[in-house]
């Protein structure tokens, strides 16, 4: 639920949140005021903490859940929705608050901390994390991110792309779904702009990048979806890394015969991370903290590396069964995370437009 929803709705929302009133409610608590073992012998006392946005199944969660519970007692719900709809809940909740801690697309960090949503944490591995992947102040810290990369199946092209400049030699068809209303999609046309020297300022080389496969007939103008994919009806999917990847491991554990592939392009693609961002109004702020701590430790990393993400901290040496499934760091050489979000917001304004008039009106 979380990934189809967050992808259809992702900028959507941001417009439609962004019109909501912000509370400037003091902050319950100061957590970056006090050390991890009050804050742990806290949490343990509330030994509860609820969170949105962060089912088992996404991103292997129910790992990172289980050692919560193992190691401090505390128990744990989730509710799954989207970005926009757990921030939205915590502003609507402020009264009677429920719920401690979300995950969110990246971009949602900085509007949570606009609207007065979140609680300020660094955590102890604060120095570990990559500037661009937390606010100065702890309100939103990035815990893994994806990167655009392409899945190829290769009973279907023998030799897979591992650049854009590979995929315009080849003679496959090529699919990313639908730009108009999915974020992964918009980011797929990021991905070229960046890899052909554009940005989320400047998209125009990645519309012409599909501009060229459409007018050759190497455009797959039909749905992006597992069930398709699966059945052998796509060649070459852009989609995030973790998402590839897991589809890669459902597929040949469904089948013995499929032989799928997955690389992130080496000529450059685009990042884009998921943050936890404490609720301002959490019933349980202490184990929400305790929480953040344990996903940003060695051992929640792991964890989410084990659901195909890319942990945030590059630091943290992955068990060689977890390393052998994930794509070689060389090919991330040239992924950039997005700086400007406001930037991007209006891109993919336009974006669904210019890809009707520039792209599917010349698709063969």
């Amino acid at each position: 639920m979380k990934f189809k929803k967050m992808l259809v709705v992702l900028m959507g929302a941001v417009l439609a949140f962004t019109g909501c009133t912000g509370s400037s409610s003091e902050k319950k608590v100061d957590l970056n005021s006090m050390s991890i073992d009050k804050i742990t012998e806290k949490a343990k006392k509330e030994a509860e903490v609820n969170s949105v946005g962060m089912p088992d199944t996404w991103a292997n969660w129910i790992e990172t859940w289980q050692g919560v519970t193992t190691e401090y007692g505390i128990k744990h719900t989730d509710v799954d929705m989207s970005s926009a709809e757990e921030l939205a809940l915590f502003e609507a909740e402020k009264g009677n608050p429920t719920k401690d801690i979300g995950d969110v697309g990246q971009s949602f960090g900085p509007l949570a901390e606009e609207k007065g949503l979140t609680i300020p944490y660094k955590t102890t591995n604060w120095d570990k994390i990559p500037d661009w992947a937390k606010d100065d102040n702890g309100d939103w810290i990035v815990g893994y991110y994806g990167t655009m990369a392409f899945i190829t199946n290769k009973q279907l092209v023998k030799e897979a792309p591992q650049s854009f400049e590979d995929i315009l030699k080849g003679t496959y068809k090529v699919a990313v779904g639908d730009v108009a209303k999915a974020s992964q999609a918009q980011n797929a046309v990021l991905a070229a702009a960046i890899a052909m020297g554009g940005d989320e300022t400047n998209i125009q080389p990645g519309i012409d990048f599909f501009k060229q496969l459409a007018e050759a007939g190497r455009l797959d103008k039909g749905e992006l979806s597992l069930a398709r994919l699966e059945k052998g009806e796509i060649e070459v999917a852009l989609l995030w890394d973790f998402n590839a990847l897991g589809y890669k491991a459902q597929f040949e554990k469904n089948s013995a015969n499929a032989q799928f592939e997955v690389h992130v392009p080496v000529d450059g693609s685009v990042q884009s991370g998921y943050a936890t961002v404490i609720n301002a109004y959490a019933p349980h702020p202490y184990a929400a903290a305790l929480t953040r701590e344990y996903i940003l430790s060695d051992k929640g990393q792991i964890n989410l590396a084990r659901g195909f993400a890319k942990p945030i901290r590059s630091d943290v040496a992955l068990p060689e069964d977890v390393k052998s499934k994930m794509i070689p760091d060389a090919e991330y050489a040239k992924a950039k995370p997005v700086k400007d979000f406001k930037a991007w917001e209006t891109t993919v304004k336009e974006l669904g437009g210019r890809w009707q008039e520039e792209i599917m009106a010349n698709a063969k």
